[in-house]
């Protein structure tokens, strides 16, 4: 029999490990600024076009490359980085496998310019799909631009599984984000289609987390540090009450790197027992230090998971420390929860003795007497007093007779008497009933009818919304004050998209700024305290779900607010509100459905029933 194994050519092989290390626009950033921070730069732009679909471009001041480490960048498992396998475990710097450029070239078009500072003149490489078109020697400034065009463009199939451009931007923005948080110490800028959406500047911690997330998140961090043998903590918590429900501003950074750890962030979950609602999750920004021995890169492609030789010391150290933070700052509550703070002593009088109040009592007085040392007076007022109660009576003797035939002829309003049309009031007949808070119970002609009324109110608010949003004839109701709410740069420009739609469905924006909006009106079934959570929630349905170009962005708006506006499992529901939801539902156009095609109410029939009990 023939051999049948065989060497991969390297341009396939080079697409296979790009499938690992590339699987969207927002890989290629990560790979390009983590190269970018090794070549010690103090400045770094990312530009993007079409959600980099079009173009990755990275530049910064680094030391740049020589022209033969520019070529040799573009080979496979090429790198700088380590020389020894032992080396793996002692890492300081980001990319150390030598896998990203080659992958990346195998899959676009890729131009490199790149000068080191003691050369006149810098290297130009352009590769197309693992090809090297040309070589060539250009005037360049120092450091290094890299260009990623037309990614996938040799990869049909997998050009066709990226998502929609808001969705992969949102990726790209995530991973700027995460970068530009672990070093604080080098000045990021990142450019959107031709337009600025970040120019981060060199700053602490604290104010970089500022600069991206807004001014207004400067008042919801709380510091946390600890120092041990083991570990070393500093970074920042968000107080309970501005907890969000989505996890978006979760970030957890093991020497200056981004990783993902749901054992570590249980660890700070947990130090929130008993402070946050539910459904909430509060955010973090926490810079772990540890001894790079002590850890595991090199176990996932991305390299976004860690594993840690001791963790559960890790989780005990990282549990107190947050702990002790919210305790620290008053934020969460003491021992003694019936303590009053304003009855605490001040500093200045704890260290001063006390003086015995002094209290002067007439020991003579005596209430049962008609005079005491002051008898005069009280007969006095005695007397006055009877004479005022005798004013009341002058004159009543005289008009008696008067008075008597004047109440004589007094006439009393009686009310009327109201019959009722039948004898015998009949109360109406229940016909739904309420399961466990869930569902709602209903007889047919043919049996038993059981809804969701979760689902079902999702349908009815959904049909209703996009009947408004096509309409555009939603009312709306004003507010007594304007309600303003905070938020990041990036949600702001998602609600300045969204904001005709908005005002379609009855919201009312009097002013929107580059970190805060407010509000004047609302939907009418909307109450003023929701607007916060609706706006949330929106923005992250945006983010996360916006369907392909086959379906509109009104569409999305009305699931998300229909979603957040309906009936939750677990509310009480009256008779008449039972009947409502059932005969609302039966109303919709596609009332077999939820809006995310969820089933919404089952039916059995008499037979069924019957055969349960065989």
């Amino acid at each position: 029999m023939a051999d049948i194994i065989q060497l991969l050519p390297d341009h396939v092989a080079n697409q296979i490990a790009a499938g690992e290390v590339v699987q969207r626009p927002a890989s290629v950033v990560k790979e390009l600024l983590e190269n970018a921070i090794d070549a010690d730069a103090t400045i770094i732009k990312l530009i993007i076009k079409d959600a980099g679909k079009t173009l990755v471009q990275v530049i910064d001041n680094g030391k740049g490359m020589s022209p033969t480490d520019a070529r040799l960048s573009f080979e496979r498992h090429a790198t700088s980085k380590i020389k020894t396998a032992e080396d793996l475990f002692d890492l300081h710097t980001k990319g150390f496998r030598g896998e990203a450029l080659a992958s990346i070239a195998a899959i676009a078009h890729v131009e490199l310019k790149t000068k080191q500072a003691q050369e006149d003149v810098g290297t130009c490489i352009i590769i197309e799909g693992s090809n090297i078109v040309s070589q060539d020697v250009v005037v360049t400034p120092k450091g290094t631009s890299i260009s990623v065009k037309n990614l996938f463009f040799n990869i049909p199939a997998r050009r066709n599984f990226l998502k929609s451009n808001a969705v992969e931007l949102r990726h790209v923005i995530d991973e700027f984000h995460r970068v530009a948080l672990a070093h604080p110490n080098i000045s990021f800028v990142m450019y959107n289609n031709g337009s600025e959406t970040f120019n981060l500047p060199v700053s602490n911690y604290r104010q970089r987390i500022v600069n991206i997330f807004g001014n207004k998140t400067n008042e919801k961090l709380v510091p946390v540090t600890e120092e041990t043998e083991v570990l070393t903590i500093s970074g920042f918590v968000g107080k309970p009450e501005f907890a969000k429900k989505t996890r978006g501003e979760q970030y957890f950074f093991v020497n200056n790197r981004f990783i993902k750890s749901a054992y570590l962030n249980h660890a700070v979950t947990s130090a929130f027992d008993g402070l946050l609602k539910q459904g909430t999750h509060a955010s973090y920004f926490l810079n772990l230090e540890v001894n790079p021995q002590t850890i595991d890169i090199n176990i996932h492609p991305t390299k976004t998971e860690i594993k840690f030789d001791d963790e559960h010391t890790l989780y005990a150290l990282l549990r107190s420390a947050v702990k002790h933070s919210l305790g620290q700052f008053n934020i969460a509550p003491v021992l003694d929860f019936e303590r009053d703070p304003n009855l605490d002593t001040p500093y200045n009088y704890s260290q001063k003795e006390t003086n015995t109040p002094v209290i002067e009592v007439d020991r003579s007085f005596n209430p049962f007497k008609e005079s005491y040392s002051s008898g005069k007076q009280t007969t006095a007022f005695k007397k006055q007093t009877l004479n005022n109660w005798n004013s009341l009576y002058v004159g009543l003797e005289s008009k008696g007779t008067k008075t008597q035939q004047d109440f004589s002829e007094v006439h009393f309003e009686s009310e009327d008497k109201s019959t009722s049309l039948f004898d015998d009031e009949q109360e109406p007949v229940q016909t739904t009933y309420q399961l466990h808070n869930k569902y709602i119970v209903s007889t047919i002609k043919s049996g038993m009818l059981v809804i969701d009324q979760h689902r079902a109110h999702q349908r009815i608010l959904y049909e209703d919304f996009l009947e408004n949003l096509t309409v555009k004839g939603a009312s709306s109701q004003q507010l007594l004050f304007p309600h303003q709410l905070h938020f990041s740069p990036r949600e702001i420009d998602i609600i300045k998209e969204l904001k005709e739609d908005l005002e379609h469905t009855g919201f009312i924006f009097s002013n929107v700024t580059k970190e805060a909006v407010e509000i004047t009106g609302v939907p009418v079934s909307i109450p003023e305290s929701e607007v916060t959570i609706i706006l949330e929630q929106l923005i992250s349905d945006v983010e996360n779900e916006v369907p392909d170009s086959n379906f509109s962005i009104t569409d999305l708006l009305a699931k998300s607010l229909a979603k957040s506006l309906a009936i939750k499992t677990g509310q009480s529901l009256k008779s008449s509100e039972q009947e409502h939801l059932v005969n609302s539902l039966f109303a919709c156009k596609e009332p077999n459905v939820s809006p995310t095609n969820r089933t919404t109410f089952v039916t059995m029939s008499v037979d069924e029933l019957d055969k349960k009990f065989i």
